[in-house]
């Protein structure tokens, strides 16, 4: 999960690893009952994602001294692949819908 967020921001002209600018933040972690849950979306995490997980997804651009985002959502897996909790906007220009 990590090497791919990675890959899309350093594809875009950022980074690379966990160089900034780019991502220097974890691409995501397990979330439940005490929040912040094992496991990490971090380079060499090798955890089977199974159904029934729940993560944050949270991808970070950082230009020190300019701007940085992160846009966290969470999401779980299911049978069929993974599911936002929350549904997802149509576009940039349409955020809510």
């Amino acid at each position: 999960m990590d090497a791919a967020a990675r890959k899309v921001i350093t594809d875009a002209g950022f980074g690379p690893d966990y160089k900034v600018p780019g991502l220097p933040h974890r691409t995501g972690h397990g979330i439940g009952l005490d929040g912040h849950e094992w496991t990490n979306f971090v380079r060499g995490n090798k955890t089977p994602i199974q159904p029934g997980m729940c993560f944050s997804d949270e991808p970070t651009i950082v230009i020190y001294g300019e701007f940085g985002i992160r846009l966290e959502d969470c999401l779980y897996i299911t049978d069929k692949g993974p599911k936002f909790f929350t549904e997802q906007s149509p576009s940039i220009d349409k955020p809510f819908g």
